[in-house]
């Protein structure tokens, strides 16, 4: 029987060094890495949305990475579809793919080789709700969602706006609830042989630690700077205002608190958001896990994959 294609999966919460060790995998196992986060794929707030720099990736081709102007909705089936080429072409140059970001539902809609149905789209109808979000808020969305589709609305938050917006634009094209739709899709077995890895804290305050001088290094990188220009552009775009690190910064700009109240607002919120990140992977039995707690070192993070990677018959 022929064997599988291999894809990679580096997995795990928002600031613990999923980056690193993917990047490092990719050098030692003759890999690239595709991307699996919802705000990374688009153009713009590189440090909001913590882009890898070119010094980070060390010269590894990173896929799906600032690849879709804002103006493009992406979908949980279209980042498949882009993701399923991407891999197609790393292994068409005998390459191994190394799927690494903290969106789980692209990353399990992908591995898991989810089938989904055809659902209509309309950019018209996302640029009236993303500006009703803007003038009535977020949370208004949310409740009028809660009304026509009480499923899909008990999975979203209000801070993603873009998921939200995505439910009430299916229903209101179809009168369908995107859950709906969703119950329609359905897993055919994957044409790769997956292996999962994730990197964590078990102590889940050394993660928020992190979290928080993640934050503080993003503001020395210029992030008030990069939130500042997007707001003044005028252009009020649906994934700036999904992006954590964008909306809770507003209220500075606008002269409605001082800046240190938002960073502790932005810190919060990335911390909840990683918690949710958390809660996602932790129910995969498949992932296998190496935890940080007490590891400074990248390289050692590294070593200790290396061990699984051998102790399951991937070298």
């Amino acid at each position: 029987m022929t064997r599988k294609p291999p894809v990679w999966a580096v997995v795990g919460a928002t600031a613990s060094g999923k980056t690193d060790l993917g990047v490092q995998l990719a050098l030692h196992y003759n890999g690239e890495v595709v991307s699996a986060d919802s705000m990374q794929i688009y153009q713009g707030l590189d440090i909001a949305t913590a882009k890898p720099s070119a010094e980070e990736m060390q010269g590894i081709p990173h896929h799906l990475i600032g690849t879709l102007s804002p103006e493009t909705p992406c979908s949980v089936a279209d980042y498949v579809e882009y993701a399923r080429a991407a891999i197609a072409d790393i292994h068409a140059r005998g390459k191994l793919p190394i799927v690494v970001g903290g969106t789980g539902l692209y990353i399990d809609s992908l591995l898991d080789n989810i089938q989904f149905p055809d659902v209509p789209s309309s950019q018209a109808v996302r640029d009236r709700l993303a500006k009703e979000a803007e003038t009535e808020g977020a949370a208004v969305l949310l409740e009028r969602l809660k009304h026509c589709d009480p499923v899909s609305a008990a999975k979203l938050h209000e801070n993603n706006l873009r998921r939200v917006i995505r439910a009430l634009e299916v229903y209101e094209l179809t009168g369908t609830p995107l859950s709906v739709f969703a119950e329609q899709s359905r897993s055919v077995p994957s044409p790769w042989e997956i292996t999962r890895l994730g990197v964590g804290f078990q102590d889940r305050q050394k993660l928020y630690e992190r979290i928080g001088r993640r934050v503080d290094r993003m503001m020395e990188l210029g992030l008030a700077e990069e939130v500042r220009e997007e707001y003044e552009s005028g252009r009020r775009r649906a994934t700036a205002a999904a992006a954590i690190g964008y909306k809770e910064l507003l209220p500075w700009l606008k002269n409605e608190a001082p800046i240190e109240d938002c960073l502790e607002v932005l810190k919060r919120e990335t911390c909840r958001y990683a918690k949710r990140q958390c809660t996602w992977f932790r129910r995969n039995e498949q992932i296998m896990w190496v935890w940080r707690d007490d590891i400074c070192d990248n390289l050692e993070i590294f070593r200790k994959c290396q061990k699984i990677i051998a102790k399951h018959g991937e070298l």
